[in-house]
């Protein structure tokens, strides 16, 4: 039979500036008698990279160029965020009112480039955002390494974020960053159950296993950044998250 198991790791307190993330995830595991397993893999959430890291950015510290003050007319949005989002990105793909689908300069598409100001302490008279992390791939490692290191186990790690999709409603989770995991896996050749070659079937596996960790984490007050996956085998991939991201040749959006 085959199975798959999601387990919200309890006890992740807020995270600040410096803090140690691999450590965290070994305090909650340890508080909890669970051990990790050979094969399992880690899904983190950004918002915890990206505090970890500080990646803050304070509004009062922002100076719009021209470009900013133009587009947040059209946009409805504070100046000084669309200034940040600019700096974030290396191209407006759409605007509307009330979002900016840019390009990151991660590479992927994103709404406002990722910033956030859900779920973060902020002083109305300097009110701060959370950017994403520089280098989630490096992140996702980094971890990785740590906690191999110190259970000498063979995992993988995710860093998840939420994300909007061009043909449907909702968000949904999605990998920006990874480590020792089958990133995107490549079925054209294999056969169909009609013994039917299959031409151009290529699966997602990151994202897939992103986004079953984000019904875990929720988008509110749940508190549960960080979900261990299991009986998922993990993988000498080398191929980072840029493996998923589309040639914009081939993107008929943008």
């Amino acid at each position: 039979m085959n199975n798959l198991e999601l387990i919200a790791l309890e006890g992740i307190p807020l995270v600040e500036p410096g803090d140690d993330i691999a450590d965290i995830i070994f305090s909650s595991l340890k508080e909890h008698q669970f051990k990790l397993q050979e094969g399992d893999i880690l899904v983190i959430a950004q918002k915890i990279i990206s505090k970890s890291e500080n990646r803050y950015a304070y509004l009062n510290q922002v100076h719009p160029s021209s470009a900013a003050f133009h587009l947040s007319k059209e946009t409805d949005k504070d100046p000084k965020l669309v200034q940040l989002i600019l700096d974030e990105s290396s191209k407006v793909i759409r605007s509307r009112k009330g979002v900016i689908v840019v390009e990151h300069k991660l590479g992927f598409v994103h709404a406002n480039a990722g910033i956030d100001k859900s779920n973060i302490k902020s002083e109305k008279e300097n009110p701060r955002v959370l950017l994403l992390p520089q280098d989630p791939d490096l992140s996702a490692l980094k971890i990785r390494e740590k906690i191999m290191k110190r259970t000498n186990l063979k995992i993988g790690t995710i860093i998840n974020d939420s994300s909007g999709r061009a043909w449907r409603n909702g968000i949904v989770g999605i990998a920006i960053g990874s480590s020792g995991v089958d990133v995107l896996s490549d079925l054209r050749g294999h056969k169909d159950l009609y013994g039917n070659s299959l031409e151009v079937t290529e699966v997602g596996k990151a994202d897939e296993i992103a986004s079953a960790a984000s019904l875990l984490m929720g988008q509110a007050n749940e508190a549960f950044p960080v979900v261990l996956v299991r009986c998922l085998s993990v993988s000498d991939d080398k191929r980072d998250v840029k493996a998923l991201l589309r040639n914009p040749l081939e993107d008929l959006f943008r």
